[in-house]
């Protein structure tokens, strides 16, 4: 799962928990470990969902200031469907 390069750091200090999905199925699978430049976003939830149900406090949580502005750059390549995905930051292990 890639972010936008802009959103990176809000994802790594835990600031974006989710992200809303638009794709023919689901691309992720619960509780699999999804590589960052640095760390990893672990899954805890995948959600189908309608448009109408993303709300203010999602676009929020996903890094956006509305729904209209996460609306814009959800969609991933083909596909109608739309997935909240949860998930939490897994910083790099030390070696």
């Amino acid at each position: 799962m890639q972010f936008t390069k802009y959103l990176r750091d809000a994802v790594r200090s835990g600031e974006i928990t989710c992200s809303v999905r638009v794709w023919m199925s689901p691309r992720v699978k619960v509780g699999h470990r999804y590589r960052m430049q640095e760390g990893e976003i672990e899954v805890d939830a995948v959600e189908p969902i309608t448009t109408s149900g993303i709300t203010d406090d999602i676009a929020r949580a996903s890094g956006f200031a509305s729904v209209p502005d996460l609306l814009k750059v959800a969609k991933h390549g083909r596909g109608d469907n739309v997935y909240l995905i949860r998930f939490h930051y897994v910083p790099p292990a030390r070696r």
